[in-house]
């Protein structure tokens, strides 16, 4: 059954961790790590785990909570884990696509789990099917994991590194081995990946500090750019497998939207550079109002920057539902038709009678947003001011974020004239590309095609999350 979500933002792929450790019970750990990147992913999830001579496997459809539980956490068992919690971009949303993928070797078995997108993924897999080589699923994770287990090389660290030198686009991935864990960064360093020192012995890997913090980590770093990673409990082994771009490429949507605000992208709090996105929207686009009002909760520190830097009272006027996740009971087409009112509540009392200044992080399609204003009209609200904390997203993404095709995105087809009038709002401001990158504190080293077109390497814009597909002639 397919799930169901009443979410215009973009949507990040996945979250992957890892984890080494004798003194620690390594797949609780990483039940853990993954519920703490749950926001990354809510389709699938999956661990995997091995003792040193056999692993083992859970992996569901679902969120990280559905899928485990003391049974599964308990068969279990082993020094070595990683972990994946699931949204799809390439290959579609079903059990067959989640991750970790386990195979076979002749250097014992591996099992890989991934957050990205490959943009060669289709060449390389043509290249797999004339070796012989057969798939089971439409990931390009799965042709990564067949990739590495046949590649050349002394050790892990060859393969990979071997491998890395073929894959183009966005990687940040766990390798798990029968006696270890890997991790590895594309060049461009795209996707984040951080690595830190559990307490007693130990290490573990994540897509966010956050989830390392959660599980105990000190000592936390960025795995570099291009960067291959074989984390020992003692200490970690490390070799430049690539030479870093330059410049490199993180994605500026990691302090927009993704991470969570306690997580560090790039050495910066993603928290403050929020509040400073929000601060940066008074100064280009300052308006008299009653209210600042988020649109929960990824607005919540750029509303918080706009009513220190206005001195316009912050309220909260809209309440979210923090529970409806992704939901896998099919609503009726009536509930479908509201479905935002299943996501958000405004509270009329704060609301009637002012001038509201919204707050959002991103508008993808614009559906979302429709709704949210014509809400904030029927609570009372006197005027409605959309303020974004990015420019209008004009392309899509080809490095690991499903953010709609050209046809489906509203700042590709119309002006921001056009957005406002169609939304109904008072009036309405992008942050520029300039003050974006002023409240990120950086000119340069980011990604920001989805605003540009500017990839940083050359992408095949018919690239779509089910590319991979199998077409069956027969059918």
């Amino acid at each position: 059954m397919k799930n169901i979500s009443f979410d215009d933002h973009p949507h990040d792929e996945c979250g992957v961790f890892g984890i080494t450790s004798s003194q620690h019970d390594v797949a609780r750990l990483t039940y853990f790590g993954l519920y703490t990147l749950q926001h990354r992913g809510q389709e699938a999830a999956g661990i995997a785990v091995s003792d040193g001579q056999h692993m083992s496997m859970h992996k569901e459809m679902g969120l990280v909570s559905q899928v485990f539980d003391e049974d599964s956490i308990g068969k279990l068992k082993g020094q070595f884990a990683i972990g994946h919690t699931r949204y799809s971009t390439t290959g579609s949303s079903v059990l067959r696509n989640t991750q970790p993928f386990q195979v076979e070797t002749l250097h014992g078995p591996i099992a890989l789990a991934h957050n990205g997108n490959l943009v060669n993924a289709k060449e390389l897999r043509g290249e797999l099917f004339e070796r012989g080589v057969g798939l089971s699923s439409s990931s390009d994770s799965e042709v990564m994991a067949l990739m590495v287990s046949g590649a050349p090389g002394e050790g892990w660290l060859d393969r990979i590194s071997h491998c890395m030198k073929r894959w183009e686009g966005a990687y940040s991935l766990v390798l798990l081995t029968r006696n270890g864990v890997y991790a590895a960064r594309d060049p461009w360093g795209l996707r984040p990946l951080t690595v830190g020192q559990l307490p007693l012995k130990g290490h573990a890997v994540a897509s966010e500090t956050g989830a390392l913090e959660t599980v105990g980590c000190d000592a936390i770093r960025e795995i570099r750019p291009g960067e291959v990673v074989h984390i020992h409990e003692s200490a970690l082994i490390v070799r430049q497998a690539l030479t870093p771009k330059n410049p490199s490429a993180l994605c500026t949507f990691e302090h927009v939207y993704f991470s969570r605000p306690d997580s560090i992208w790039d050495g910066k709090v993603v928290h403050d550079v929020r509040v400073r996105l929000g601060r940066q929207l008074v100064l280009e686009a300052s308006v008299d109002a009653d209210l600042v009002v988020p649109v929960p909760d990824s607005s919540i520190p750029a509303a918080i920057g706009y009513s220190r830097e206005s001195g316009i009272s912050y309220e909260v006027g809209l309440i979210k539902n923090r529970y409806i996740g992704r939901t896998f009971i099919q609503p009726s087409q009536d509930m479908r038709n509201q479905g935002v009112y299943l996501k958000f509540n405004p509270i009329p009392s704060v609301l009637e009678g002012k001038r509201v200044v919204l707050i959002d992080d991103s508008i993808v399609r614009g559906t979302t947003s429709r709704h949210l204003v014509a809400m904030l009209r029927e609570a009372g609200a006197r005027e409605i001011h959309m303020r974004i904390t990015c420019p209008p997203i004009t392309h899509p993404c080809f490095m690991g974020v499903d953010m709609a095709t050209y046809e489906e995105l509203i700042g590709h087809n119309l002006s921001v004239e056009e957005i406002r009038d169609q939304l109904q709002v008072d009036s309405l401001h992008y942050l520029s590309l300039e003050g974006m990158m002023a409240a990120i504190d950086s000119q340069s080293g980011y990604c920001n095609a989805c605003f540009t077109g500017k990839y940083p390497f050359p992408v095949n814009n018919l690239i779509s999350k089910d590319a991979l597909e199998v077409i069956n002639l027969d059918s």
